[in-house]
């Protein structure tokens, strides 16, 4: 019976991933995913009932409990602005749970060199997860602002990334009990994890999210292998691979490989060649201005960024859009892969306000489309339209691919200041001749957009 269930639940998770491959499908697939590890759960528990004592089963009900309340409670107060920071943290715990599954089983399988194998090789995936996922999850809510180098850091991670492969096979074929050992491999998997993330910039940060996921993926595969469970050997294949083909779709978005992204530091706030002043100044408009500008124009492309997730202003956009809409004008929003803090961050974002998924395109389908749109509105993006990337070759960003919103007939940008964006460099695209700032938080100055457009009917 418990292999049948395991079996079910395997399906669920391989259906639940498909349905997640479609905005329209993704919330039914999560729950279905959902209910299959609720069985799974189940499962585990009860048919090993009699094989410990009942205090064990206390304390797994009481973990149960525990860990439902807080995750519940923590995802339904969370907004959106700190769900990459939450995506974050809750991969690192599932990194936490394969290293101390590591911790626990190493003494039970000693004289086993393939489960002592097996055992490390899940630990020390699991710590580098949890403790790399600590400090993105840092990064992520301001509290390590700047990008962290040691002097040579990619030679000492290289060196202490190949120490640990060594020192873990040594301990494994030595097979020797001693929890010193065990325990600095440990605590050398945790200082690797740290220095792994510490130097990649903000810029990174949706592909450095990716990249750990599929570490707790594969962690928890190891786990599957040890414990003979298939349910666990599957939801671990799913969440590795998944990651990583993100991972490398993430990647492709940049036009830089997985490589350069790890050992290249890339958006650890090096400048641009072009500094402000060489630039030029920019150009104003308020939003009664704007608002003459928008009720006139036939197509309208809007670009969101993280600055709409911050102003929480993703209801106020829907309103705006509406409105246009009413009056004759074609409205869409324009996406890019690595826009906001995490894969898909925009789409969620947007999400929430109702926006139809159809009115979602994608970088490489849009950016045929800005030469016939009369206005850009530019809400809170910054690298991912920044010309940089396609004309300055000193700029850490070159290559990149962009939206390339600089070919509409006119661009309106929405920042609260001049500030350089995650990427720390400056923005070409704010002193070109098409181009006008609107200066302010999002919903406030959205807000007062609509208020105007309203009052032109």
């Amino acid at each position: 019976m418990i292999h049948i269930i395991y079996l079910i639940a395997s399906v669920t998770f391989i259906l639940g991933l498909k349905m997640l491959s479609n905005p329209k499908t993704a919330r039914n697939g999560n729950l279905l995913a959902a209910a299959g590890m609720i069985a799974a759960i189940i499962a585990t528990i009860a048919f090993h009932v009699g094989e410990v004592d009942a205090l064990i089963y206390q304390l797994i009900f009481g973990a149960i409990a525990i860990g439902t309340v807080v995750g519940w409670l923590t995802a339904k107060k969370i907004q959106m602005t700190k769900m990459p920071e939450l995506v974050s943290l809750f991969n690192g715990m599932g990194g936490a749970c394969a290293a101390l599954i590591g911790l626990v089983e190493f003494h039970h399988n000693l004289g086993d060199a393939t489960s002592i194998s097996v055992i490390l090789a899940g630990m020390v995936i699991g710590s580098v997860s949890f403790s790399g996922s600590m400090i993105a999850w840092a990064k992520l809510n301001g509290t390590i602002r700047k990008a962290i180098r040691i002097p040579k850091y990619n030679i000492f991670n290289t060196v202490l990334l190949i120490g640990l492969f060594v020192y873990g096979g040594w301990i494994t074929w030595s097979e020797t009990g001693s929890e010193m050992h065990l325990y600095v491999l440990f605590a050398a998997a945790l200082s690797y994890g740290i220095l792994f993330v510490l130097p990649i910039g903000g810029a990174d940060m949706p592909v450095v999210i990716s990249l750990l996921n599929s570490f707790t993926g594969l962690a928890a595969a190891f786990g599957g292998f040890l414990y003979g469970n298939q349910v666990m050997l599957t939801g671990g294949i799913l969440v590795g691979s998944a990651g990583t083909l993100l991972t490398l779709v993430m990647c492709k978005a940049m036009n830089r490989p997985l490589f350069n992204v790890v050992f290249g530091a890339f958006g650890g706030g090096n400048s641009s060649s072009e500094s402000t002043d060489s630039q030029g100044s920019v150009r104003e408009v308020g939003p009664s201005d704007l608002a003459v500008q928008l009720n006139y124009s036939n197509k309208v492309l809007i670009v969101p960024g993280y600055g709409l997730a911050v102003a929480q202003a993703q209801h106020v956009i829907k309103e705006l859009e509406q409105l246009l809409e009413s009056k004759g004008v074609e409205v869409a929003y324009a996406i890019h892969p690595v826009a906001g803090r995490m894969p898909g961050h925009m789409n969620v974002l947007l999400a929430e306000s109702n926006v139809q998924y159809d009115k979602l395109k994608e970088m490489e389908d849009v950016n045929p489309e800005f030469a016939q749109t009369d206005v850009v509105l530019v809400v809170g993006a910054n690298d991912v339209v920044n010309p940089a990337a396609k004309t300055d070759p000193a700029s850490p960003i070159f290559g990149m691919p962009i939206l390339e919103v600089e070919t509409a007939k006119s661009v309106v940008v929405n920042k609260r200041s001049m500030k350089p964006g995650y990427a720390g460099i400056e923005n070409q695209l704010f002193f070109r001749d098409k181009t006008q700032m609107l200066f302010g938080d999002a919903k406030k100055v959205l807000s007062e957009l609509v208020s105007e457009l309203k009052a032109l009917d």
